[in-house]
């Protein structure tokens, strides 16, 4: 079996579990800098798959592809940590309040200057979004086939992969030929932790803009070990249309945002008999908290 070039794609989200009455600006997008970063959960997961592929075939490369600003390479250099091979910051101003449509594009052109691939792992959708469309979207602007919702890599070979399916009702399981493009579910294996050998060798892979703000020591430091540069593509880099990215090039728009705190106004302390919780049953369907 010929080792595999495999591109996964990353995002850094904003933690939802610490949202407050900052989290939206007004124009409808996320107020990043007011949240906590977090790599997304689910693509974690699709790092794990990837990182299983590379377990079985040791000659094949994991790629992480990224688009945000500087401060997300913080996530290719967790991916690194974990045994991904090297990183992709795709960063400009240009790609600010992009939708999935926007997203998917931008993706999509960098995987096609990036060359040949054979899978590309992504999760099934981001926390701050919820949408699950930009994998999908990505694999109809590449033109390949696409398996969504995967659990589990059963079978590889020379020409075919079959992946396992987690359903609504069920599994499922589905053959296809490369490349391909597949998004891992929530469900699949969590990813591994960081490996310590790997967190000494990549703690000081940085991007060209973050080495524009470290001392010299550590630009050497790159120049002798170049595993450590992380690689920074602008929309010139991947020759993109302007008009295809961004706010100008994302259809979606937010119509109205509401703010919804939710607040403890009286306790009740219940017992595990069977009247307290009918008497419950009834409040919440009398005040239409259900029902």
């Amino acid at each position: 079996m010929r080792p595999l070039n495999i591109i996964v794609l990353a995002k850094q989200v904003p933690d939802t579990r610490n949202v407050g009455k900052d989290a939206m600006k007004a124009d409808g997008t996320v107020n990043r800098g007011a949240l906590p970063a977090i790599f997304n959960p689910e693509d974690l997961h699709a790092l794990e798959q990837a990182l299983r592929v590379k377990d079985s075939f040791p000659e094949t490369t994991i790629t992480v592809l990224t688009m945000g600003p500087v401060r997300a390479a913080e996530i290719i250099r967790e991916a690194l940590y974990r045994g991904a091979d090297k990183g992709i910051l795709l960063t400009d101003r240009k790609f600010a309040g992009s939708d999935t449509l926007a997203t998917s594009y931008a993706l999509a052109t960098a995987i096609k200057r990036f060359g040949n691939f054979d899978i590309v792992f992504a999760g099934r959708q981001a926390i701050d979004g919820d949408t699950a469309q930009v994998g999908p979207q990505v694999a109809e602007k590449l033109n390949v086939p696409q398996v969504t919702y995967a659990e589990e890599i059963l079978h590889i070979d020379e020409n075919n992969i079959r992946v396992k399916r987690r359903l609504e009702r069920g599994v499922e399981v589905v053959e296809s030929t490369f490349p391909l493009v597949i998004t891992v579910h929530s469900s699949a294996p969590a990813c591994r932790t960081r490996h310590a050998k790997k967190l000494m060798k990549f703690k000081h892979a940085r991007t060209s803009t973050e080495l524009q703000q470290l001392a010299e020591d550590y630009i050497t430091l790159q120049n002798d070990r170049p595993y450590l540069q992380i690689e920074e593509w602008s929309v010139a880099d991947i020759a993109a249309n302007d008009e295809l990215l961004g706010l100008s090039g994302s259809p979606t728009k937010v119509k109205k945002i509401e703010n919804v705190v939710l607040q403890a106004k009286e306790t009740k302390v219940l017992s595990d008999n069977d009247f307290d919780i009918d008497a419950l049953m009834k409040d919440l369907i009398t005040n239409h908290t259900i029902g």
